[in-house]
């Protein structure tokens, strides 16, 4: 055995092994190649050596890679250098995959002339998640050995594929036993030696996309909603035509000067900002990562309305089991049979199987007695948003369920701390913000309140992965960190349909932003009775107008809009009167307004209220704040988020446009924007 750095080699009569270890994923950095490198060279040298098998220790094959290189000057060997002379050798060379082999381990697969992996593992092109395409020939060699067609939705998709549907597009050539990999790799190899190598930059499956180009316009036009917005996904579409069009070095430089642009672009800076925003969220600054946590064996929810029920969905996905506590049976009953549909239509899709259906509904137990949930370790409180109910409601979880436990509260709005105070146990509450529905938005806002226990916490925060979640930490305050961005926001779009833009003008800005749509969209898809006091008779602003007009928004077919029953939208002529109604009286003058007007107006106030979160230290780090815009609002991911997003087009512009706007400037924006500093790191 030969060890450079992170790389060995063993040698097994005259197969040369070569294996990686460098944990967690087996990144690809510099080192990495190196060996990679030296292995083959090692291999080529030795007349002993007949075939070459390269493996992966640890949990996976190569998954990408090194992220962290990103940026930096170039160290050699570079990955297309490393992919090239591992193809050239004339010795065959084997793939063995186990875990994932992703990105940059994908393309290393590729360059070899055999590739075999265990049923358990995936493979995949990923790199338009961060706003890039393969760089080191991918997009060149996988439609020459798969074809066109089959290349599409892996490079352009980036999501990764299973060993078997890896086989059935040639992309492996063998799936063979789960824990026999090295050995069954050894004798593959074997097999193959005194046969010509295939190189896969010698195949011609991607003939296909010449032989039918209308092939890469049916891909866009299938998947144009996914696509909308984002460059690398065309530029991957490109590199993938190009490989029927042209030879192989031509098409591995049109790859490299896509692949350039979009590394030199704000897209791709944006979407590696929001790769490591995500990972950093998890970190808690202040709390030892060693923090013993609370094991948490059994949990309770509190109301089986639409919020109840899908955040129970959670757990139970994750095989925990659920105490569920509503007042009156009927109101269990209907939830349950809720979630059950739920899960049943789930499985209708494919997403899970009848019998884990069966298996969720099964850790459920509901009850209507507060006793029942005394051996919870964890109880969600989901009930109507009012301050005197959660007080009520917490209250009696004190007096009944054991010490120790943590207790939560599902509240959006409001004040945590004053919630805890109903109990006699404020360091073990906390806020779980679930956003609608809960069974299927990622974003988890775990609200820290001014008591609540490190332990607390960081069992929260584990708990959240466990169960699916990106969680992000906010401090106590009127909306935490994505309701409170989102006031502004609204005031704004209230006060610009009252200045003379049109709502659905207003709405139109927001959707090409890149936002899946607008406030007055948005609003009739919630309902906006939501909230409303059932008074028609009490009319002040142009919500209840509308609500007293029956016009609730998409369930009764008007809103703001008008509905047809596929629920396409139109603009409502008697929307239109009722705004225009409100704005004489007001005394307020009508003037056109335009697109970059409206767009600011929405926007700036939303970074200055990120802002003054960052101040009162409500939340951690700006990417945080962007973390959950992206999760829980839909801020396109391809510009980082309303924190780098602001940093993008300059702090010094988003002053200048509250400025000219009359709007409020925090201190802690005017002074960054001075200084010439960003929000984000």
């Amino acid at each position: 055995m030969t060890a450079s750095g992170p790389i060995r080699t063993e040698t097994h009569d005259n197969v040369l092994v070569i294996i990686s270890d460098n944990p967690p994923v087996n990144a690809l950095g510099q080192a990495v190649r190196q060996g990679l490198a030296d292995g083959i060279a090692a291999a080529l040298a030795d007349d002993v050596i007949e075939a070459v098998v390269i493996r992966c220790d640890g949990r996976t094959f190569f998954a990408g890679a090194d992220i962290t290189e990103f940026g930096k000057a170039p160290v050699g060997p570079n990955l297309p250098e490393v992919c090239d002379a591992i193809e050239a050798s004339d010795k065959p060379v084997v793939a063995a995959i186990h875990g994932t082999a992703l990105g940059g381990g994908c393309e290393v697969a590729l360059a070899c002339h055999y590739r075999i992996a265990v049923p358990s593992a995936k493979l995949g092109l990923p790199e338009v998640k961060l706003g890039l395409i393969p760089g080191a020939a991918g997009t060149q060699r996988l439609p020459r050995l798969v074809g066109a067609e089959a290349a599409l939705p892996l490079v352009v998709g980036g999501n990764p594929v299973s060993a078997n549907k890896a086989e059935s597009i040639g992309l492996l050539d063998a799936v063979v036993t789960e824990g026999n990999l090295e050995q069954d790799a050894i004798a593959f190899a074997r097999s193959k030696i005194g046969k010509p190598v295939p190189r896969t930059s010698e195949q011609d499956a991607n003939r296909d996309g010449v032989a039918n180009p209308a092939i890469f316009d049916d891909f866009r036009q299938q998947n144009g909603r996914k696509l909308k917005g984002f460059d690398a996904p065309e530029a991957a579409i490109a590199a993938v035509k190009a490989a029927g069009e042209l030879p192989y070095a031509e098409g591995v430089a049109k790859e490299r000067e896509l692949f350039g642009k979009l590394m030199a672009g704000t897209q791709s800076a944006a979407m590696r900002h929001y790769f490591f925003a995500e990972r950093a969220a998890n970190k808690i600054d202040d709390i030892p990562a060693d923090t013993p946590l609370i094991d948490i064996a059994r949990v309770g929810i509190i109301g089986a309305g639409t919020m109840g029920g899908g955040i129970a969905m959670n757990f139970l996905s994750a095989g925990m089991p659920v105490t569920m506590l509503e007042m009156k049976q009927d109101a269990l009953d209907r939830g349950t049979g809720v979630m059950r549909k739920n899960y049943e239509n789930a499985a209708r899709r494919g997403r899970m199987k009848p019998e884990q259906v069966d298996a969720a509904m099964g850790l459920l137990s509901t009850t209507l007695d507060y006793a029942d949930l005394a051996d919870c370790d964890l109880v969600i409180e989901a009930v109507f948003e009012n301050m005197d109910v959660k007080k009520d409601v917490f209250g009696k979880l004190d007096a009944h369920v054991k010490q120790g436990a943590i207790l939560a509260s599902n509240t959006s709005y409001l004040n945590v701390d004053e919630i805890a105070q109903a109990t006699s146990r404020p360091g073990y509450v906390l806020g779980l913000h679930f956003f609608s529905p809960a069974n299927i938005m990622k974003l988890l806002e775990i609200v820290r309140g001014a008591k609540t226990r490190d332990d607390v916490l960081a069992t929260a925060m584990k708990l959240a992965k466990k169960i699916g979640k990106i969680a992000v930490v906010s401090g106590v305050c009127d909306g935490f960190i994505g309701n409170r961005m989102l006031s502004p926001r609204q005031k704004q779009a209230n006060e610009l349909v009252m200045e003379g833009a049109n709502y659905w003008e207003v709405d139109e800005v927001l959707v090409d932003f890149g936002f899946p749509m607008g406030p007055f969209q948005m609003g009739d898809l919630a309902g906006l009775d939501i909230g409303w006091h059932r008074d028609p008779s009490k009319v002040t602003n142009v919500r209840e107008a509308l609500c007293a007009a029956g016009r609730f928004g998409q369930k009764t077919g008007k809103g703001f809009y008008d509905y047809d029953g596929s629920r396409n939208r139109t603009p409502s002529d008697e929307t239109k009167a009722i705004i225009a109604d409100f704005a004489a009286k007001a005394g307020r003058e009508q003037r056109d307004i335009g697109a970059d007007e409206i767009l600011e107006r929405l926007l700036y106030p939303m970074v200055n209220e990120g802002a003054k979160i960052l101040d009162e230290g409500m939340a951690q780090r700006a990417s945080d704040i962007d973390v959950v815009w992206i999760n829980g609002y839909g801020w396109p991911v391809f510009t980082g988020g309303p924190m780098f997003w602001a940093d993008t087009i300059g702090l010094g512009k988003v002053v200048a446009g509250l400025d000219k706007y009359g709007l409020e400037v925090s201190d802690y924006l005017r002074g960054k924007a001075e200084r010439g500093e960003r929000l984000t790191a």
